[in-house]
């Protein structure tokens, strides 16, 4: 047979190798495509199974990825929550241990049921004074306790802790740069560089004890 012989039958089975490689090559690709799907399911699946116990999850790029934790101590101030002297924390406050017009005591938000004292971070640290209710501003007076009034201590400015006292003008005193603020008026600047109010602490009383009645009203920290 010539080659010539050849040609006729040799097309068709050319045809029918080209088709048969087509569909191999898109068989293929179906497989492989079925494949990065189940990677990524199993992928978020780990996500989802570590997030939950509390590791690091492990993202669908295959990066790791700790997860931020709040510990007991760490929570904010909350309803119910009672005040403890942050210099001993075995010293439940009452209205009757702050004195009127006087410097700020500073403390700390425990849980009653847990007992968890909640000194765990800065940002929980809170002063308390008390004035004569009649001193208060309208804003204010809704939210202190037998005219205790609570605010965060941490200065608006760079976070410093809001621990002084200026006795003359009746303000609260950042030390590291002189802000100062009106604990009658919600926590209001009155001087120095700091850019907001002092976060406020809605109280009330129980029992002679001074209680959160809710968390801060605005964010605390520093801007």
């Amino acid at each position: 047979m010539t080659p010539n012989d050849d040609a006729p039958t040799g097309a068709p089975r050319s045809a029918q190798a080209d088709d048969e490689a087509r569909a191999r090559a898109e068989a293929e690709d179906q497989e492989a495509l079925i494949q990065r799907r189940r990677f990524l399911q199993a992928g978020i699946g780990v996500t989802v199974a570590l997030t939950v116990t509390g590791l690091s999850a492990l993202s669908v790029t295959g990066s790791l990825r700790p997860i931020a934790k709040i510990t007991p101590q760490q929570e904010p101030p909350a309803d119910g929550d009672i005040l403890v002297r942050a210099d001993d924390t075995t010293r439940v406050v009452q209205a009757s241990d702050i004195p009127v017009d006087q410097k700020q005591v500073l403390c700390y938000p425990k849980d009653p049921k847990s007992g968890v004292v909640k000194n765990g971070t800065d940002n929980n640290l809170v002063m308390l004074q008390r004035f004569d209710a009649s001193q208060l501003g309208p804003d204010t007076t809704p939210h202190a306790a037998d005219g205790v009034v609570g605010y965060s201590a941490v200065c608006t400015h760079l976070c410093c802790t809001v621990s002084d006292w200026d006795s003359k003008n009746g303000w609260l005193l950042c030390p590291c740069h002189h802000s100062q603020f009106d604990p009658r008026a919600d926590g209001k600047v009155m001087g120095g560089p700091a850019p907001r109010p002092l976060p406020l602490l809605p109280l009330r009383a129980s029992n002679g004890q001074i209680v959160v009645a809710g968390g801060f009203l605005t964010s605390v920290g520093c801007s």
